[in-house]
């Protein structure tokens, strides 16, 4: 449930809207809609008349449309002209008339495995009810709603879970959102549309021995994909994974529909699914399968005809860098991640950018959102040049950049122009790539990265990186070896997951064999595979590494700047946490914690405890609440054209609570 977004449409002459009356099973059904799967009802409490408002919501799809025209007799055009502050006085005012919720229906099992269907009341993610006032609206709707159904109050946000610390259950019944979405049988997580084979794989090892025949026109299930699943028509997961997975990165950057149906299993066997042509579709609110019954006349996917260009890159000597010194124009000699990490040092360091262009756009019926912004900063009024200097303070103060150094494109240019053996290597891979010869393409590349890890370094080059350190890498201690690559991070090409980063490196010897390895891993089969599926050509593409200090982490994970199952949604940013390093969450060997704050009205909440059981304490909420406002603030720099392009952001929080940012990318939509 969010506040309102837009106003002015049109309703319908039908309105079977009705006021006082008593709640029943049918006629919540009656009036009820749709959403995320289960029917739901809007409700208004008029605190003043002491009646409540059942809302048809098929005619009223906003509260406060409902309430400016409906009750208080007003025109949308002026609703419109005061939008803000109305919704200030019925989501915010401690005094409000107007207490705006929503009842949704639910079914699940009883102790004794019995059906049992229950009612939840919630308000919008951006309502500031006080314990007082949540307990009032509780018991209102509680004492006329049927007896026979369980009604719960979901609290939306963290500053609500807080208020009703202080209430008992027995006094207010609750359920939260993890406990009430957790256990949910189906969950969009990309959305889209295919045709396709479905190829169900029960285990890891019915995948591996069918994976090399797996094509552009098969749907893949199986409980959860690995990594370097190939490019097909979609994909589903029997098992939990969350929106930031690898793998849904690949799918959203494929444009691919991808979902959770736990029940997959079961569909397969009752519809014989399993090798049969299907239709399937993944909406926000929805998630279909169904089997047809011949073979469809398919066409190769667009992709298939897709060619992505590369800016040539610029392969003469270039130094050896710290990362505070690139801007983001040197991603043509040190890759796009090092080039993004420059250019995030500068904007910290110089406070010059202007960080309030999201803000900025218009929101209709709003003009901006700067006021909301200023309100989110602690400003009284949105004077801009205050609020530009309030904005860039606020980042700066809140999150770091890491300290390390690039490596050249030209670096692992020296480096495979010393060995003939690697030449010849590649101009086989050359050979194969250009006669299409994908059944000798997986054993070249492997050769050719076991020559790359095991030439040796020359001299020239293994000096300019032992430079690059005032004292040598083992007094340092642990390094993180990072790929930045100049064919990652593009329009239509994503590549998440698909280069290698080594986090535990100790000493020169090792610092240079994880040089190696990354340099290698640009000609890994599945990258070479999927760089030349859109046209990527090998003689254009080149890896720069970034070489870091290891900063242990208390708390670690990545955070995009939209809400990824809500495309539309311009107020929420969703953040994936776990303790310990962020590379846990990035590799998916964990079910991380899950979070949504509103970065307009502000507020948050908890989507999920993933394997750990708990949630953070109120304090470390509150910093990520912070450390989201922050990712939000830097969407308006790095987005260039499009403010409302959303970032990819891998961060962590030291020992000492301090935040860091260790990747900043576009987030593949």
């Amino acid at each position: 449930m969010t506040a309102q977004l837009f106003t002015g449409a049109s309703e319908p002459s039908t309105d079977r809207t009705v006021v006082g009356e008593n709640l029943s099973l049918p006629l919540f059904r009656t009036l009820s809609g749709v959403l995320a799967g289960h029917p739901y009802l809007k409700v208004v409490v008029d605190r003043v008349e002491n009646t409540w408002h059942l809302l048809d919501t098929a005619a009223h799809p906003f509260h406060v449309n409902y309430i400016a025209t409906r009750v208080l007799g007003m025109e949308l055009a002026e609703l419109d002209a005061t939008l803000d502050a109305f919704n200030a006085s019925v989501y915010a005012d401690p005094a409000r008339r107007f207490l705006l919720g929503v009842l949704s229906l639910h079914t699940d099992e009883d102790a004794e495995g019995r059906e049992r269907t229950f009612l939840v009341l919630e308000t919008t993610e951006a309502d500031t009810m006080n314990g007082q006032l949540l307990q009032f609206f509780y018991e209102f709707v509680r004492q006329r709603v049927d007896g026979r159904l369980p009604v719960l109050l979901k609290p939306a946000n963290h500053g609500q879970e807080e208020e009703l610390a202080a209430i008992s259950e027995q006094r207010l019944p609750r359920i939260l959102s993890h406990e009430l979405f957790g256990s949910r049988v189906r969950t969009p997580l990309n959305p889209g549309e295919a045709v396709g084979r479905l190829r169900f794989f029960r285990t890891d090892e019915e995948y591996a021995a069918a994976a090399g025949e797996l094509g552009w026109a098969d749907i893949v299930a199986m409980p959860c994909l690995p990594d370097d699943v190939p490019r097909t028509a979609g994909f589903l997961n029997t098992a939990p994974i969350t929106p930031l997975s690898h793998t849904n990165v690949l799918a959203s950057g494929w444009g691919i529909p991808n979902a959770i149906v736990r029940d997959l299993e079961q569909l397969v066997e009752k519809d014989d699914l399993d090798g049969a042509w299907v239709r399937y579709q993944v909406r926000e609110d929805e998630i279909s399968l169904e089997r047809l019954d011949r073979e469809p006349a398919l066409r190769a996917p667009a992709w298939h005809q897709q060619r992505i260009r590369l800016e040539p890159p610029l392969l003469e000597d270039a130094p050896v860098l710290s990362l505070h010194r690139l801007r983001g124009a040197d991603r043509d000699r040190y890759g796009t991640k090092a080039a993004n990490l420059g250019e995030l040092h500068h904007v910290l360091d110089s406070r010059t950018a202007d960080l309030t262009t999201f803000y900025g756009q218009p929101r209709p019926p709003r003009d901006d959102l700067y006021g909301h912004l200023a309100a989110r900063l602690g400003l009284d009024a949105p004077h801009l040049p205050q609020l530009r200097a309030r904005a860039a303070e606020f980042a700066s103060a809140t999150v770091g950049a890491p300290e390390g150094v690039a490596l050249p494109f030209a670096l692992q240019q020296h480096f495979l122009a010393s060995s003939p053996a690697i030449q010849q290597g590649i101009g086989k891979l050359k050979m194969a790539l250009e006669l299409d010869a994908t059944d000798v393409l997986d054993p070249i590349c492997l050769q050719l990265q076991q020559l790359i890890r095991h030439t040796p370094v020359p001299e020239s080059v293994m000096r300019q990186i032992s430079q690059a350190f005032p004292a040598p890498p083992a007094e340092h201690g642990r390094l993180v070896v990072r790929s930045s690559s100049n064919a990652e991070d593009l329009p239509g090409f994503s590549a998440a997951g698909v280069y290698d980063s080594v986090t535990t490196v100790h000493g020169t010897a090792e610092l240079l064999d994880a040089v190696r390895q990354v340099w290698a891993s640009l000609v890994s089969p599945r990258s070479v595979r999927l760089r030349h599926q859109v046209g990527i050509s090998l003689d254009d593409t080149y890896m720069g590494v970034i070489i870091q200090e290891y900063v242990p982490a208390s708390l670690g994970g990545v955070l995009v700047t939209c809400d990824p199952t809500r495309r539309a949604d311009f107020r929420n940013v969703y953040l994936n946490c776990s303790p310990g390093s962020p590379e846990r969450v990035v590799e998916g060997s964990v079910l991380p914690q899950q979070y949504l704050y509103n970065t307009v009205e502000g507020g948050g909440r908890t989507v999920a405890l993933g394997s750990w059981g708990d949630d953070l304490p109120a304090a470390t909420r509150a910093r990520l609440a912070d450390l989201s406002l922050t990712g939000r603030l830097l969407q308006s720099h790095f987005s260039e054209a499009d403010v409302d392009r959303p970032l990819d952001i891998e961060w962590l929080m030291t020992e000492r609570g301090d935040f860091r940012l260790v990747q900043i990318r576009p987030y593949a939509l």
